[in-house]
C-alpha cells in the first residue's frame, strides 16, 4: 500500500554513523534569529543571542524526542533579508559549542556559507543543511569534505527575496529531481563522498503551493531516483495556508501534522519540524500505519 523506504548509513565525523530507514527520524529546528517561523525572537534581543536560553531550548527538543538538532542563524523564508557571515556565525557558534557537550544527538548547522559552516563544524556540528544545494557558495563543499560532515542538499531556485519568480515548472517532479541530481554531482565532484549526502526537495522554496504538495506526495520517488535519503521540511510553511487559511506560523501546527503524516507514509527518512513533542506523536502513529500497511 505504501512505498518502501530504502535503508542508508550516513557517515558522520569521528566514525559516527546515522542509520536511516528503519523509522523516520525527527530533526528539531532551533533557529536563533529574530524573524523565523518559530518563536526564535525569544533567543535574540537587540541583535544578541541569549545562549543559555537557546541551549535550554535545544536540550528540551532532545528531551522531547528529537533525533537531530538543526541550528540556524539566518532566516531563509521567502522574502527574508540576508545577514552577514559574521553575524550568522556569532549567533550559531556559541549555541552549537555549548550544546555539543550536552546532547547525545547529532547537531546540524543550517547555512549555505562556507565561513559559517567551518566555524560550526569546529564547534561540534556534524552536518551542514544547505538550502542552496551548493549554488550560493562555491567553497562550501570543500569545507564539508575537510570536516568529514554530512551534507543536506536542498532544492531551490533564486534567492529568498525573489524565489517565487523562479517557481515556473513544466513537470515539477522531473525538474526537481534533475536539479537535485545536479546538486549531488556538484558535491561528489568536489570530493564529498556519496555516503555523506542527503537530499531535500525544498517544500515551499521556489514553489507554489501546488508544486509543494506535488513533491510532498512523491518523496519516495525522489529517494528512488537519486538513491539518497530524503529530508522533508514542511513545518509551518506558507504552502499550508492555501488549505488551512490565513494564520500566523505558530498556528500552523495542525496543518504541519498532516504534512508530516503524508511525508512519513510516502517514505521520508527525516522530517524537520518546530513542534517536536507534538510531531513525535504524529510520526509514531504514521509509522505504525506504514507497518500495518505492509511497508518496509
Amino acid at each position: 500500500m505504501f512505498p518502501p523506504r530504502r535503508f542508508y548509513r550516513v557517515t558522520l565525523p569521528s566514525g559516527r554513523v546515522l542509520a536511516l530507514g528503519e523509522r523516520c527520524l525527527v530533526m528539531g529546528i532551533l533557529n536563533v534569529t529574530p524573524d523565523s517561523f518559530g518563536d526564535a525572537s525569544r533567543f535574540v534581543h537587540a541583535g544578541s543571542v541569549d545562549v543559555e536560553r537557546a541551549v535550554q531550548a535545544g536540550l528540551d527538543l532532545e528531551a522531547a524526542g528529537a533525533d537531530l538538532l538543526d541550528v540556524g542563524g539566518e532566516s531563509t523564508r521567502p522574502g527574508a533579508d540576508p545577514v552577514s557571515a559574521h553575524e550568522e556565525t556569532s549567533r550559531v557558534v556559541p549555541v552549537i559549542k555549548a550544546l555539543a557537550s550536552r546532547v547525545r544527538v547529532p547537531i546540524s548547522v543550517d547555512t549555505y556559507k562556507a565561513v559559517v559552516a567551518r566555524a560550526a563544524l569546529g564547534a561540534g556540528a556534524v552536518m551542514v543543511n544547505d538550502i542552496s544545494g551548493l549554488q550560493y557558495d562555491s567553497e562550501l563543499a570543500a569545507v564539508v569534505r575537510a570536516g568529514g560532515a554530512a551534507l543536506v542538499l536542498m532544492h531551490t531556485r533564486g534567492r529568498s527575496q525573489a524565489m517565487y519568480e523562479e517557481a515556473v515548472y513544466t513537470d515539477v517532479m522531473t525538474e526537481v529531481v534533475a536539479e537535485l541530481r545536479d546538486a549531488v554531482t556538484r558535491a561528489t565532484s568536489a570530493g564529498v563522498p556519496m555516503d555523506r549526502l542527503l537530499v531535500d526537495p525544498g517544500i515551499g522554496f521556489a514553489k507554489r503551493p501546488s508544486h509543494s504538495y506535488g513533491v510532498l506526495a512523491r518523496l519516495g520517488e525522489i529517494s528512488t531516483a537519486l538513491d539518497r535519503p530524503v529530508l522533508a521540511g514542511p513545518s509551518r510553511k506558507s504552502f499550508l495556508l492555501e488549505t488551512v487559511g490565513l494564520r500566523p506560523a505558530p498556528d500552523r501546527d495542525w496543518g504541519t501534522a498532516a504534512a508530516v503524516t503524508a511525508a512519513v507514509l510516502v517514505g521520508a527518512h527525516i522530517v524537520r519540524v518546530h513542534a517536536v513533542a507534538e510531531m513525535i506523536q504524529v510520526v509514531r502513529v504514521a509509522e505504525e500505519t506504514r507497518r500495518a500497511g505492509g511497508a518496509t
